[in-house]
C-alpha cells in the first residue's frame, strides 16, 4: 500500500513513470492516431521530460501522458496532482480545499479549489451497466441538501432544497446519485429506466412516486417510514438502511468538511461520495487502489476554469 511518503508524491520523474504505467498498461498509445507501441522518447537539453514522438509515417506528432487528461497544460507538478488525489480518496468524508491549500503549499486557495473539482470530474462514473441486472436488489431513495436558488418560495423548507435521488445495488455495493429539479413520478421513472435493469428487485420507502415506475421491475417492495417501519418484520431484506447509511456519510461530509456548496457544483460532490462509497474497503478496494482508479479516470476529462465575470457574459449571450 502506498503512503504519503512514497516517491511518486514527492518526485516528478517517479510520478510521471507511475502515471504512464496506469494510463498505458499495454504500451504507449499515441493520442493523435491511436497506434500502440510505436513511439520513441524525445531527448535533448530543451526537451521536457516525458515527451514522446509517434513513429507512424502519417502521424509523427509529439505527445505526453498528460495529453487529453485533466492534467494537460497544468502548471501544477504531476506529483502534487497524485498526492491530492490520494488525500481525497483516503478521506472518508472528503477534504476541504483549504486543507489541500495548506498541505500542498499552493499560492492561492483558488488553485486548490479548482484542482479538487477537476479530480471530482475524474471520479464521475462512466459505467452505464444496468444495476441489478443479475436479479439483485436495488435500493432507491431521495434526500435533500442545501438551498436551490431556482426553487419557488415555500413555507415548507424541504421544497426549496436541492433534491437528490440515489440508487444502490446491493450485489455490487455501488451507488449512483442524480440531482433533480423536482422529485416526481416522471423524474423518478426516467432515472430508474436509465440505470436499473428490469430484472432487478426494487426496494424503496412508501413514497408515491415509486409506485408506478416500480411496476416495471421483477418486484417492488417497500417499508413504511411514516409508521416507524425501517425493516420489514417478515422479510429482513426489505429495508433502505444501507442507502440511508450512504446519505449519512454524504451529509456529514458536506456539513462538516465542505460546509458550503452551490447547486451547480453539487453533482461533482455527489460524484466524489459515490466514487468513494463504490470503491470502499468492504468491496476489496484499499486507499491505494481507490486512488489509482481515480487517476485512471482522468483520461478524456477536461474542466476549464472560467472567471465569474466571464461566465456572466456567456450567460447573457445564451
Amino acid at each position: 500500500m502506498q503512503t504519503l511518503t512514497d516517491p511518486i508524491f514527492h518526485d516528478e520523474e517517479a510520478a510521471r513513470v507511475h502515471f504512464e504505467a496506469l494510463r498505458w498498461p499495454d504500451g504507449r498509445v499515441c493520442p493523435h492516431c491511436g497506434v500502440v507501441g510505436n513511439s520513441t522518447l524525445m531527448q535533448g537539453k530543451t526537451t521536457r521530460p516525458g515527451l514522446y514522438k509517434c513513429k507512424e509515417p502519417e502521424c509523427r506528432k509529439p505527445f505526453t501522458a498528460t495529453m487529453g487528461t485533466i492534467y494537460e497544460r497544468s502548471h501544477i507538478p504531476l506529483h502534487k496532482w497524485l498526492l491530492a488525489t490520494q488525500i481525497m480518496c483516503s478521506s472518508k468524508k472528503g477534504v476541504s480545499a483549504n486543507q489541500l491549500y495548506r498541505m500542498l503549499g499552493f499560492g492561492s486557495y483558488r488553485t486548490a479549489w479548482f484542482m479538487a473539482h477537476r479530480i471530482r470530474e475524474a471520479m464521475l462514473a462512466n459505467d452505464e451497466t444496468p444495476m441489478g441486472g443479475d436479479g439483485g436488489v436495488v435500493e432507491a431513495d431521495e434526500t435533500f441538501f442545501g438551498r436551490d436558488p431556482d426553487a419557488k418560495e415555500s413555507r415548507m423548507a424541504i421544497r426549496s432544497m436541492n433534491k437528490i435521488v440515489t440508487l444502490l445495488d446491493r450485489n455490487s455495493g455501488k451507488t449512483r446519485s442524480v440531482v433533480v429539479k423536482e422529485i416526481t413520478v416522471k423524474s423518478v421513472t426516467e432515472i430508474l429506466n436509465a440505470n436499473v435493469s428490469e430484472k432487478a428487485n426494487l426496494v424503496t420507502d412508501e413514497a408515491h412516486h415509486y409506485k408506478t415506475p416500480g411496476k416495471k421491475f421483477s418486484s417492488h417492495k417497500s417499508v413504511n417510514h411514516a409508521q416507524k417501519e425501517y425493516v420489514n418484520k417478515e422479510d429482513k431484506a426489505i429495508t433502505t438502511n444501507q442507502i440511508e447509511g450512504f446519505f449519512g456519510i454524504f451529509k456529514r461530509g458536506m456539513r462538516g468538511i465542505y460546509q458550503h456548496c452551490k447547486s451547480h457544483h453539487l453533482r461533482r460532490y455527489l460524484a466524489e461520495f459515490d466514487f468513494r462509497y463504490s470503491n470502499r474497503e468492504a468491496l476489496g478496494c484499499d486507499d491505494t487502489e481507490r486512488a489509482n482508479r481515480a487517476v485512471m479516470g482522468v483520461v478524456g476529462r477536461r474542466l476549464m476554469y472560467q472567471r465569474p465575470e466571464r461566465q456572466q457574459a456567456v450567460n447573457a449571450l445564451v
